[in-house]
Formats: structure tokens, sequence, C-alpha cells
């Protein structure tokens, strides 16, 4: 088994949401009907169980750990670029994730109009892209109408977690998640930590990591 051998499902011109592998393709456009073509949870996993989703899943090393050591919860990774849901999807495969399926989708597309509300018990944002250029920023993903459907499909008490070693980003990320009620910080001033013990690691944690670069650990929790 290899990455490759999964294909996308319809050719570029005739794409509509499909689940196809295990995997969920949603298109950039067409979002018609969109969360009733979205499956039932139980029907994407098999089973019925407390979900925690991963934003900017990268190539799924962090989310198939955590998949292996929580079998008792579903997890949901979602990934814009195809090569590497592809490399998630081979993955969770070969490690036989029952638990773990995967969305080949923009994740403010995905959650918008796909996710339903209060779904999730936890969700993760792991080294989203920093768009370091000052005039690029307004294209990071931590804007007020992403943090306002993360509020729509966070359960109450669910927490939700940034990771990043972009300093300018991290602060963006905390700006906006307290400027929304919904939200409020777990940790005190600064309102971050620098290390997590048991948190696993990732192709981008262990690349910052080895260039020096200090991480960030976001936490808010949904009142």
């Amino acid at each position: 088994m290899k990455a490759t051998d999964l294909k996308y499902p319809s050719a570029w011109e005739e794409r509509r949401p499909a689940l196809h592998e295990g995997v969920f393709f949603v298109p950039t456009y067409y979002h018609e009907h969109a969360r009733e073509l979205f499956p039932e949870w139980k029907e994407f996993f098999g089973r019925e169980a407390p979900l925690a989703i991963e934003f900017c899943s990268g190539n799924g090393t962090w989310i198939c750990e955590r998949a292996t050591a929580d079998g008792e919860r579903n997890w949901l990774a979602v990934e814009m670029k195809f090569e590497r849901v592809r490399k998630i999807w081979n993955r969770g495969r070969c490690k036989g994730l029952e638990n773990l399926r995967t969305v080949c989708g923009e994740a403010l597309t995905f959650a918008t109009h796909y996710l339903p509300e209060g779904c999730a018990e936890e969700i993760f944002i792991n080294f989203p892209d920093p768009w370091p250029k000052g005039k690029h920023a307004k294209n990071r993903l931590l804007q007020p109408l992403f943090v306002e459907q993360l509020a729509r499909v966070a359960k109450r008490e669910a927490r939700c977690t940034v990771v990043t070693d972009h300093h300018p980003y991290a602060a963006q990320a905390l700006q906006q998640m307290q400027a929304h009620p919904a939200w409020e910080p777990i940790y005190g001033d600064p309102f971050y930590i620098t290390d997590w013990p048991g948190y696993g690691s990732s192709y981008f944690d262990e690349l910052w990591r080895s260039k020096g670069c200090e991480v960030r650990y976001l936490s808010f929790v949904r009142k």
C-alpha cells in the first residue's frame, strides 16, 4: 500500500462533495445542500464516539500518533493539500486506525458548510500557515469568521488548542480568540505555554525546533 493508491474521486470539472476510501472530499465552490451530503458520524467512522478534530493536519504524523494512543475517540484530520491527504490516508491504513478519517478541503469552507453544530469535544490547530509577511496576514486561518465557526462546532467546555512557532501569529490567534465571547484562555498571562510533555510531535514541530524556534501552545475553553 502506498499514498498514491488514493485517487481523486472525480475529474476537476465534475467535482462534488464525495466520500471515497474513507476520505471526504470538499470542493472549493460547490456547497449546495452541503451538510446533507456530509455523512453521519456513525457512517463515516463506523461507530459513535467523542470527536476530536485537527485542522491543518500536514502529513498526519501528529494525528496518527494521537489516534493510536487514544482509541476511545474518533479523530478527524482536515487538510487542504491532496498530496498531504494521501500521506495521512496511507499512514492511517498502514497503522490500522479505524478511528481516524480525513477531510480533503479548506478548513473554513469545511467548518462553515459541512460540520454540524456542537459536534467536537476537542479541536487542535497545529502549525497553521503563518503567512509571515505583514501584507499577507489577512490570509491566516485564525480570523473572526473561522473563530466563529470553531465556537459553533465546539461543545460546551470543549477545548481548542493552537500551536505555532510564529510569534506574530500566536499574538493574532490570541487576539482573535479573546475577542470572541465564547472562548476563554486556559493559561494566565502571557496566555501560552512553551512546553507540553506528551502533546506529540510532527514534521513542522521537529523542523522549527531544530532551527531554534520557540513553539507556543495556546489553549481556550468553550464557555
